[in-house]
């Protein structure tokens, strides 16, 4: 934060308050944060260090299940919910190389739908959308979702580190069961979720004070708790030997799943599921 932004919260005026994409793609080594974004995201890093592996974890979760979804299940659409544009390696990114996917981003932060917009202007078959997650009926109805996406055929629906920013008050489980009825049979949901899961390091309980005092505060579930979002869908091996389940972020689709652990990506739990 400037010494301008310092003074100014000093002297009782109104500041922005951070956005999670911002923090998000500073952790990622973006160049779209703004300054009151990097000053949590770095109050954040003091003390827990490992937040940085975590979002790269994560956002490497979303690549390779998307290119999974792609180029080995045949999917071709997808509704990326909670996007985190403009942050780096997004959905249309990961799919460049398989011909027709369409991609529509869906954010209610009006900081990501600006940017995003600027970031996708000129990209054919993209949209962004200023929706929420917990309004299904108006992100599958809306114009740009219904020119991009054909929902009489199978779609990779995406909800990377999304869902923990919805309370058990706004019943996740009961919006993922509507966004599962509206899809057809073959289509495909990945997620990721944040994990209290042996996080009662002392780090963890800081960073959800300074969640509190500044941005949404996220909600982090158990392994039992994120599993059940599957249900009605039919839970995918992570990796090859693996029984169908969650995993923490990092082994998802790992070639070599003990590289792959780290204590960054134990920060979640990830799957991917087909609708039967």
């Amino acid at each position: 934060m400037s010494d301008a932004d310092v003074a100014t919260a000093e002297a009782g005026a109104v500041v922005p308050r951070p956005s999670p994409a911002g923090m998000y793609d500073y952790y990622l080594g973006g160049a779209a944060s703004r300054p009151i974004d990097r000053v949590v995201a770095d109050q954040v890093t003091s003390f827990m260090p490992e937040v940085i592996d975590a979002a790269w974890a994560n956002r490497g979760f979303l690549r390779r299940a998307v290119r999974r979804m792609a180029a080995e299940w045949g999917i071709r659409q997808f509704i990326d919910i909670g996007s985190g544009l403009p942050t780096q390696r997004n959905t249309h990114e990961a799919v460049r190389e398989v011909p027709g996917c369409r991609v529509v981003y869906v954010d209610h932060d009006p900081y990501v739908f600006e940017l995003g917009n600027e970031i996708l202007a000129g990209v054919a078959d993209t949209a962004l959308i200023l929706a929420d997650l917990r309004r299904p009926e108006e992100i599958l109805g809306h114009p740009r979702t219904r020119e991009l996406i054909d929902l009489d055929r199978p779609v990779g629906l995406l909800m990377v580190a999304v869902t923990h920013f919805v309370t058990e008050e706004d019943d996740p489980r009961g919006l993922l069961a509507r966004y599962r009825d509206a899809v057809v049979s073959g289509s495909y949901l990945a997620l990721s979720c944040l994990t209290i899961d042996n996080q009662d390091r002392p780090s963890a309980a800081r960073a959800g004070q300074v969640f509190t005092a500044t941005v949404s505060v996220p909600v982090a579930r158990t392994k039992p708790d994120i599993r059940r979002f599957f249900a009605g869908w039919e839970i995918v091996p992570p990796y090859d030997g693996a029984e169908p389940d969650v995993v923490h972020v990092g082994l998802w689709g790992a070639e070599d799943p003990a590289m792959a652990d780290s204590e960054g990506s134990r920060i979640f739990f990830a799957g991917v599921a087909r609708k039967p």
